[in-house]
């Protein structure tokens, strides 16, 4: 009988202080480490969001892609018989309105004749003394103003897609081993030319997150030259170069604002 008294009275007995005491502090301590995460999260997001209200409006840009020269032994253009050469880009853009960019532009081009020009052709290179072939690199650099299609004030505010496009100025260098015959036997010459050119440039970007963007872009870099070749008068226009670039665009902020 003693037994099933103490038996009850042990199942029925409260939990000693010193255990409610410590699930109390447990439970506390919990409490304080969730509502401590909450408030750091909160926090790290109001400096996101103030950080991110000044805009970042410098983008810079790198591309690669497929170029070709319109040159005057480049080829037979309406046939699409011409030399497709790689050409690469690097570009820094200021946005100084919604709307309005100024970009600077560098790059390289590699240009080339080509084509399987006819013998009467041939015969009247001969005649003007003109080169046959030319191969060699163009490195540029121009200046031009941008305009986006959607404006944005801000680089978060940026639509999934946006077209944008300009016109500028520039100089270019081309480099070239020239022939005057398609022998085998005869010793290329080297010739350099300097000259300006009017870039026209019009791209599609798509956006890829918060700082990147991919785009399609063309370009066409029409100078002021008919002799980048060391052939001229043969085609019915100067010398011009075409590329069409995937360029990978990147918003940043100089450290110093």
């Amino acid at each position: 009988m003693i037994g099933i008294f103490v038996a009850k009275f042990a199942k029925g007995k409260s939990i000693p202080p010193s255990a409610q005491n410590r699930d109390d502090m447990k439970k506390t301590i919990q409490l304080v480490f969730i509502l401590s995460l909450l408030a750091t999260s909160i926090d790290l997001q109001a400096q996101n969001f103030y950080k991110e209200k000044i805009s970042r409006n410098y983008i810079f840009s790198f591309g690669v892609g497929p170029s070709f020269a319109y040159i005057d032994n480049g080829g037979q253009y309406r046939d699409f018989k011409f030399d497709i050469k790689p050409s690469v880009s690097a570009s820094l853009t200021k946005r100084v309105t919604p709307k309005f960019d100024v970009r600077a532009t560098m790059g390289y081009q590699s240009i080339s004749s080509g084509g399987n020009p006819s013998q009467r052709v041939q015969d009247h290179w001969t005649l003007y003394g003109s080169s046959f072939t030319a191969k060699g690199p163009a490195y540029y650099f121009d200046v031009m103003p941008s305009w986006n299609l959607i404006p944005f004030p801000n680089h978060m505010l940026r639509s999934m897609f946006n077209l944008y496009g300009g016109v500028g100025l520039g100089i270019i260098n081309v480099t070239t081993k020239q022939t005057k015959s398609f022998s085998s036997e005869e010793t290329p010459t080297k010739h350099s030319i300097t000259t300006g050119y009017v870039p026209f440039r019009v791209g599609l970007s798509y956006t890829l997150g918060p700082y990147s963007d991919i785009a399609g872009e063309g370009t066409m870099l029409f100078t002021f030259s008919d002799n980048l070749d060391g052939n001229v008068g043969f085609n019915r226009f100067g010398d011009h170069l075409g590329q069409a670039q995937i360029v990978y665009r990147r918003y940043f902020r100089p450290k110093n604002r």
